[in-house]
């Protein structure tokens, strides 16, 4: 697994998971509590947009078997789904490597030497519980070659698993709202810079991707607004460049994610519409591959990597971060 990023929580309580096609009797649920339980389709269960939203933009099933950041989630749940184990364990599992990655605790040990350990995000356990009881119960997205690509690569050792009742709706959900456009122009971007810089990082080093960062960051932010019909931004109060710094506005929305991050309460997007155009706010929080080049230099950012940071931006505001912390928002605007 891989670095995933920021996240919109889904305000929804499940006791249990059930399929008219499919129906499993959850270990999660008590003889009392069957009566509370909530029949999920594939298309409205919570844990398909939390899987979209958290894991896709590095776990992408569309992307080819070459350029990949990560392993599609279909490969996680071929390594961690077998015949005798009930959807609690399954989710005991994926909680167990997510909550605090570690090489020892991976089922993946091939994944983690192409493409390094999962970085240490702040996650909430019902998310991970929901995505794990979601890919448990249901088939996911996977890549065409994914099937005969595990037979080879493990030479028969893992077996190709994606049981479940089968989605047939397109890959992401269609998005209505503002704040569900909002965050899906956010995510989108997110993902093609995502999947641009751990791919430098990857195959050139940190100190590399400060140069593509520098170069390139600013043109593919664009590119995807003009595809997205958006404007599209990352403002920060501590930017790294100049040209991010934020408004007064925006440094308030930014003080109040920080707040709502600091003490671990619920957070969602920020939407307002004003004079028929959507302005749309949320959160950029660090994980432990960002501090790599914003967490405390001759700690976490090697001495050669805080050169060329220094070189490159010389009114640089963006170091001194720990793991989960407001770095910035995106401010997207759109109709």
């Amino acid at each position: 697994m891989k670095l995933t990023l920021s996240y919109i929580s889904i305000f929804l309580l499940v006791a249990t998971l059930t399929s008219c096609n499919n129906s499993k009797k959850s270990d999660y649920a008590t003889q009392n509590d069957i009566e509370k339980q909530t029949i999920y389709t594939a298309s409205n269960h919570p844990g398909k947009k939390l899987l979209e939203n958290q894991c896709y933009l590095c776990h992408n099933p569309n992307a080819n078997i070459e350029g990949r950041i990560a392993p599609p989630m279909v490969a996680v749940k071929s390594h961690y789904l077998n015949d005798d184990i009930s959807q609690k364990e399954f989710a005991d599992a994926i909680w167990n490597f997510v909550e605090k990655p570690t090489e020892k605790k991976s089922k993946m040990r091939g994944a983690v030497r192409r493409f390094n350990l999962m970085p240490y995000q702040v996650f909430k356990e019902e998310d991970i519980r929901l995505i794990a009881d979601y890919m448990y119960e249901f088939k996911i997205d996977e890549p065409e070659w994914f099937k005969k690509h595990i037979e080879e690569e493990s030479k028969g050792k893992v077996k190709y698993r994606n049981d479940g009742a089968k989605l047939n709706d397109t890959l992401i959900s269609n998005y209505h709202t503002p704040e569900e456009k909002g965050l899906q122009y956010a995510l989108s971007t997110k993902k093609e810079l995502g999947k641009n810089l751990m791919g430098t990082i990857q195959k050139e080093g940190t100190k590399e991707a400060v140069t593509f960062c520098n170069v390139k960051a600013y043109p593919i932010t664009d590119s995807m607004a003009i595809a997205q019909n958006a404007r599209i931004k990352r403002v920060s109060d501590r930017p790294r460049n100049i040209n991010n710094q934020a408004n007064k506005k925006e440094l308030a929305i930014i003080e109040e994610f920080k707040k709502s991050i600091a003490s671990n309460k619920d957070y969602k997007p920020i939407t307002e519409l004003i004079d028929g155009v959507n302005h749309f706010y949320y959160p950029i929080t660090t994980n432990s591959m960002c501090l790599q080049c914003h967490g405390e230099p001759n700690k976490d950012i090697n001495a050669d990597v805080y050169a060329t940071i220094s070189q490159l931006y010389p009114t640089d505001k963006a170091v001194g971060y720990d793991v989960n912390q407001v770095r910035g928002i995106w401010s997207i605007t759109f109709k």
